[in-house]
């Protein structure tokens, strides 16, 4: 049986079967909803139901509680219709997203930026062309069927001597992917990638001031919007805030800093949260997130793009809104391992 869903208050439609969900049905179809882990755990995805019935497959608490849910509350990632159904999502995109394509790659070049972060380039394909927004994501496709996701570091207008995708990965101890990318991925291997996917891209349009907010790798598809707003001239008041626990961890340190430089309009604030006495560090110290909120208490006129581990991208979520920042003026990307798919 299929449904038909509305999208509200842009009135876009699509429609679902019983046996999918709605964020499956609306990628499938071109339409933009936000979302993030796919997986039930992040929330990125959570939107009001105004009508209709849906039933929710597993899911974590965190990303949306008993009490959301009575309310009103549903995660796209993981409902499935039961009827026509009208949801509410401010972040819906026009039509002509950029297609989901799969396609081979080769590994063209292996960087280890910091003890623990491999920077990943990723030759494309010269005859087939791959669109994106700066800040998305591809999936790669491994061999047993599982799918491991990561942002593309890299505008799409980059020159390079080939089409090639840049991505900074974190080793995951244990991790099935993450182990074999520190330690037998070799240059040259062929890897199969999904994408693009994600709504975690710069709205245009407005000269609202912008936060973005990185923590650890979170910085890669951050890095992407900087580049993105420096090759179309977006002049729009920037603060940069990335954290990590040491200075290493801000790998791409001495890059953003030579940028801020060229473009008067961004500033650069690092922070670390657990320095040691030989890191000598002298910056700010520590959660990231907070960092933000001393500098600017009043957030009511910004829009702020969050991305790194699900917990500072959720603590912004809340701390942020209480200091009055629009709900529909958070944009985030959690970037859930594994271990935070199965947590309860």
């Amino acid at each position: 049986m299929t449904f038909t869903i509305t999208v509200e208050p842009s009135g876009r439609t699509y429609t679902a079967t019983e046996n999918e969900t709605l964020l499956a049905a609306a990628i499938r179809q071109g339409i933009g909803l936000p979302y993030g882990c796919k997986d039930g755990a992040c929330g990125s995805c959570k939107c009001r139901k105004l009508s209709g019935t849906v039933t929710h497959g597993p899911h974590q608490s965190k990303a949306l509680s008993a009490d959301e849910e009575a309310a009103g509350l549903i995660l796209t990632c993981c409902a499935t219709a039961h009827s026509d159904v009208v949801i509410e999502s401010r972040q819906v995109t026009e039509a002509g997203a950029f297609p989901v394509k799969k396609l081979p790659v080769r590994v063209l070049q292996l960087e280890r930026a910091a003890p623990d972060v491999m920077i990943v380039r990723l030759q494309l394909p010269a005859n087939d062309t791959f669109e994106y927004h700066a800040g998305q994501y591809i999936e790669f496709l491994l061999r047993d069927g599982t799918r491991r996701a990561y942002s593309m570091a890299m505008a799409p207008h980059v020159k390079t001597d080939v089409p090639m995708l840049e991505l900074h990965i974190r080793h995951m101890p244990g991790g099935k992917f993450t182990d074999h990318v520190f330690g037998a991925m070799k240059e040259k291997e062929i890897l199969r990638i999904e994408g693009p996917y994600g709504s975690f891209y710069l709205r245009e349009g407005t000269d609202k001031p912008i936060i973005l907010l990185a923590s650890g790798t979170g910085f890669a598809p951050i890095k992407a919007i900087v580049q993105h707003m420096q090759h179309k001239g977006i002049t729009r008041p920037v603060w940069l805030y990335w954290g990590g626990r040491r200075p290493q961890d801000l790998y791409q340190d001495a890059w953003i800093r030579e940028t801020a430089a060229s473009l008067p309009h961004l500033t650069y604030i690092p922070v670390v949260s657990d320095a040691l006495p030989e890191d000598r560090w002298s910056g700010r110290t520590g959660f990231v997130h907070q960092a933000v909120l001393a500098d600017h208490p009043d957030l009511c006129g910004f829009e702020v793009y969050a991305c790194g581990a699900p917990v500072v991208v959720e603590s912004a979520r809340r701390d942020y809104a209480a200091a009055g920042l629009p709900t529909d003026a958070f944009y985030a990307d959690a970037f859930t391992s594994e271990a935070d798919k199965i947590q309860g």
